[in-house]
């Protein structure tokens, strides 16, 4: 079974890669971008028998920053 986590920051810390894509973004002649939050999204190939249980202890020790970062898990029907 595929999951994907999907991981971005909290609402108020700063983000310099955001804020860089915005620039960009500006600089290439987009208007409109009022704000851009970047995170990342990783894939798992995991057994049906990994829990929902398993999967938060695995982002909440590895995948994501719990300080600064929040995450979202999705499983992926085949």
């Amino acid at each position: 079974m595929k999951v994907r986590v999907y991981v971005s920051l909290k609402n108020g810390v700063l983000d310099p890669q955001g804020r860089a894509i915005q620039h960009s973004l500006e600089g290439l002649g987009f208007s409109g971008v009022q704000d851009v939050r970047a995170g990342r999204l990783i894939e798992l190939e995991v057994d049906d028998t990994v829990t929902d249980a398993a999967l938060d202890e695995m982002c909440q020790k590895l995948l994501a920053n719990m300080v600064i970062e929040n995450y979202r898990v999705e499983r992926i029907a085949a």
